[in-house]
């Protein structure tokens, strides 16, 4: 995709240059995150331009450690619309294998969750991206889930989409 001339203001400079530096590595479609920032820090000039390398020379962020390989498997399956075969890690410390159609991801206090539809519940489930050992994308195309319907009922029934990307939303 090639984008005409953008002109960036320094203060939507430096929101796009916080913004990519809070992608953490175990975050989903980091590495992509990471080659949108080189493209956008190339193409943008003048004091924009300044005030971006300079806010960008003072942040700093602790590693996360995040299995490239589950966060792959989890976006090719968003992407194409397939089932999931996870090996998960619950909050008790349990392991349990699921089969699981992807809907949509979620963060929450800095945490990211893959919200799906689990085949073994039978019922909309969330799960914790860095509790997932491994996940196997399946040739299975999944059912469309209403990611909203998954969320009701849930902690996460008021989650929203965030603000900021109201402009990729679907036309009515």
């Amino acid at each position: 995709m090639t984008l005409p001339p953008v002109r960036f203001t320094a203060d939507e400079a430096a929101a796009l240059t916080v913004a990519l530096a809070g992608v953490g590595a175990g975050a989903p479609y980091a590495g992509a995150a990471r080659t949108a920032a080189q493209k956008i820090a190339a193409s943008i000039t003048g004091p924009a331009s300044t005030a971006a390398r300079e806010l960008a020379a003072r942040i700093v962020t602790l590693p996360s450690p995040g299995d490239r390989g589950v966060r792959s498997a989890v976006e090719s399956a968003l992407s194409a619309n397939t089932a999931l075969r996870l090996s998960y890690l619950d909050a008790g410390g349990r392991a349990s294998v699921r089969v699981v159609e992807p809907a949509g991801l979620l963060t929450a206090e800095g945490r990211w969750y893959l919200i799906a539809w689990c085949r073994t519940r039978r019922a909309g489930r969330g799960f914790r991206l860095d509790r997932i050992a491994t996940a196997q994308p399946l040739a299975e195309q999944a059912e469309p889930r209403d990611l909203a319907a998954l969320l009701r009922g849930s902690a996460a029934t008021s989650a929203v989409r965030p603000a900021t990307l109201d402009a990729l939303a679907p036309a009515p």
